[in-house]
């Protein structure tokens, strides 16, 4: 079927979305945001709240702009926070699992095949390391490229430096399990390295979409795995959804409470669920009595 919607003005937008039930106290100032936050975008707000089956999309309760508008700042302020908190457990990761492996194996760690499970996927993630160091602009890797000529590449305390944080988890997850990936897991709290791996796939993915702009409210994201017998306390709450933004944030709060032990994420995130609107906490996988749970405590 051929696409054939053609673009409509801000003042139609404002008249679609009254004809399908939402509630304006100030078309001006509704106009104001919809020329500086894309109608398609807020989209992704509305869309919970209206009867979707139908062609018309009709509000199926009550809601106003204004509150579509307080949902969308509630979770860019909710990204920015996750942001943050994602930021300091890459650094922490990348630096155990770089320094662990070159202390055991060298600076050029990484290069060496013997160390990796998939020798297709060791030689994939090289290359693509290897493009990730010649895009870079990092003055101490333009310096290892001017003075040395052998190894080609720098070693790994510069070259993994450049790397994203989801080429990282795929090195991480091609190594051989053994003691040295077992002692980057125990650094972390975790007594299993797959989870560990489930836990850098899934902070990588959720850092993208907050790096991204995208709408961490209300999404579906890959099933994050619960540990089993946790060395520290972990959220105790049963039948936690895995998918929903709440299991993430417990593991983003159990690696902050071992790396960064004076961190603000947890008081932080509770004064912005005070603030939450409409009544989300829900369609984030919050159950009802979160805050008492011993980790959130």
């Amino acid at each position: 079927m051929k696409y054939s919607k053609e673009p409509i003005s801000i003042s139609v937008q404002i008249e679609k979305l009254k004809n399908r039930g939402l509630l304006f106290s100030d078309e001006d100032k509704a106009a104001h945001y919809l020329s500086n936050i894309s109608y398609y975008r807020l989209r992704a707000y509305t869309y919970p709240f209206q009867d979707n089956e139908n062609p018309a999309h009709p509000f199926i309760k009550p809601v106003s702009f204004e509150e579509i508008i307080q949902l969308y700042l509630f979770d860019r302020r909710l990204r920015l926070l996750i942001f943050n908190a994602t930021e300091k457990i890459e650094v922490a990761m990348r630096t155990q699992i770089i320094h662990n492996y070159a202390m055991a194996h060298g600076g050029f760690w990484y290069m060496n095949p013997v160390l990796f499970n998939n020798t297709a996927y060791f030689a994939e993630h090289l290359a693509s390391l290897n493009k990730e160091i010649d895009r870079s602009g990092e003055t101490f890797i333009k310096h290892y490229k001017e003075k040395y000529h052998e190894p080609t590449q720098p070693p790994a305390w510069m070259s993994l430096e450049v790397s994203s944080m989801g080429l990282l988890s795929k090195i991480f997850g091609n190594l051989k399990s053994d003691s040295i990936k077992n002692d980057v897991a125990l650094h972390f709290g975790l007594k299993d390295v797959d989870l560990l791996e489930n836990w850098m796939r899934c902070f990588s993915l959720l850092r993208n979409i907050c790096a991204h702009h995208g709408r961490v409210w209300n999404r579906r994201m890959t099933q994050l795995s619960l540990p089993r017998k946790p060395i520290y306390i972990f959220c105790q709450t049963e039948n936690v959804l895995r998918y929903k933004l709440y299991a993430y944030l417990s593991a983003i709060l159990y690696i902050l409470n071992i790396i960064s032990p004076g961190h603000s994420f947890k008081q932080n995130l509770k004064n912005l669920m005070f603030c939450c609107p409409l009544a989300q906490e829900k369609e984030m996988g919050f159950p009802k009595i979160w805050k008492d749970d011993p980790l959130w405590l």
